[in-house]
């Protein structure tokens, strides 16, 4: 049992608790307010003077997959020869052992949505992981988050040089157009045998992986940067009756108000760093505030290894610094990617019954000299500040 005291707790679900208290019990949030009584057997922390949030989210890097100062021997998000593979799993390349997650946790982020890059029309599924722990099996919020898909320049560029195709945005929406018809054929015969096994269609592990996504259990993730790419992928989501969530959403300011009307939630960035091609020359810190006043529901995406993970507050502080208001850039980072990931009933804002994800900062997170004292994930501190 653990109990937070004297904090200023920014809840993200309601106003700011000056003078809060948190008690923590088995791994959750047991009580939130002013006038608690920490009970005999707590070990106690005294937050006076220190801003307490829940763990920040992360929902699209890469974290585990592309590991710090290997090269490609820690390189395992991206399965370069062929356009088309929804089974692979995140969770099958993941290294928690990687200097990656220490350092996020110091960074006051607690939980990512992480998987397959964007080489592949069809990449594999995204999981949602807790960032502490030793074995992935045990960190695990959810498996199957979402089916990776991706637009625009990368499959173009990588099935170019190997002469196969896609090698043009035709062919990439044509490839993936082809995986959902077949999805949903193979669906649908397996509906009709009933218990027949002898009227089972042969299996097919690439399409049985699909399945959740044309049975509307999982969004696609789609890799998108331009204008024109986001409205393709919109267009087949649509044509297919599947879910959708707007990834990168790098030119989402230009279209805002098209996005508001079509109501698919966007995740924005990496919007840190060089221009390093053709389809970011839009890239701004503007997108989010943009976005938003047009009523689209955001998060804020580090792309890591694009951007560290350690740095998600400072990509939020900088869309903040652009625009966007700051408890909205907040929620970019709390409440709202929690939202958009499916994971809002654990994690995402300080309430009881929550799961204890709590950092506690010595200064607001937005200012760079700010850092973390305490990180807890499930109750158990998972970082202290020597």
């Amino acid at each position: 049992m653990l109990f937070i005291k004297n904090a200023k707790v920014y809840t993200m679900a309601g106003e700011i608790i000056e003078g809060g208290c948190i008690l923590v019990e088995n791994g959750k949030i047991k009580e939130v307010g002013t006038d608690l009584v920490a009970p005999l057997d707590a070990e106690i922390i005294d937050a006076t003077g220190k801003n307490v949030f829940p763990g920040f989210i992360d929902a699209h890097c890469h974290i585990g997959m592309w590991e710090e100062g290997i090269g490609f021997e820690g390189a395992d998000g991206n399965e370069m020869t062929d356009p088309i593979t929804p089974h692979l799993r995140a969770i099958d390349a993941i290294n928690p052992r990687d200097e990656a997650f220490p350092n996020a946790i110091k960074g006051g982020v607690t939980t990512a949505a992480t998987g397959p890059g964007s080489a592949n029309v069809i990449g594999g599924s995204f999981s949602v992981i807790k960032l502490h722990g030793e074995r992935i099996d045990d960190m695990i919020l959810v498996e199957n988050l979402a089916m990776k898909c991706a637009f625009g320049e990368n499959p173009k560029r990588v099935y170019n040089d190997k002469k196969m195709m896609p090698s043009t945005r035709m062919g990439t929406a044509a490839k993936l157009r082809e995986t959902l018809a077949k999805a949903v054929e193979y669906r649908n015969k397996k509906v009709a045998a009933g218990d027949d096994a002898s009227k089972l269609p042969a299996y097919d592990m690439k399409l049985e992986a699909m399945l959740p996504v044309v049975n509307k259990e999982i969004p696609l993730k789609a890799h998108a940067h331009r204008a024109d790419d986001i409205f393709t992928s919109i267009r087949i989501a649509k044509e297919f009756d599947v879910k959708l969530t707007l990834e990168h959403c790098t030119e989402g300011h230009l279209i805002a108000e098209h996005l508001a009307k079509e109501g698919y939630p966007a995740i924005i960035g990496p919007s840190f760093g060089n221009k390093s091609k053709f389809e970011l020359n839009q890239k701004t810190f503007d997108t989010p505030g943009v976005m938003h006043k047009a009523g689209v529901k955001i998060a804020i995406m580090t792309d890591s290894p694009v951007i560290p993970l350690e740095y998600l507050p400072m990509a939020a502080a900088l869309a903040h610094k652009a625009g966007l208001d700051e408890m909205e850039a907040l929620k970019c980072i709390t409440i709202n990617p929690a939202e958009i990931l499916g994971v809002s009933d654990r994690i995402g804002s300080i309430e009881a019954g929550k799961d204890a994800d709590i950092v506690i900062w010595d200064g607001h997170p937005f200012d760079l000299q700010a850092k973390v004292d305490y990180a807890l994930v499930d109750g158990k501190v998972a970082y202290k500040r020597g």
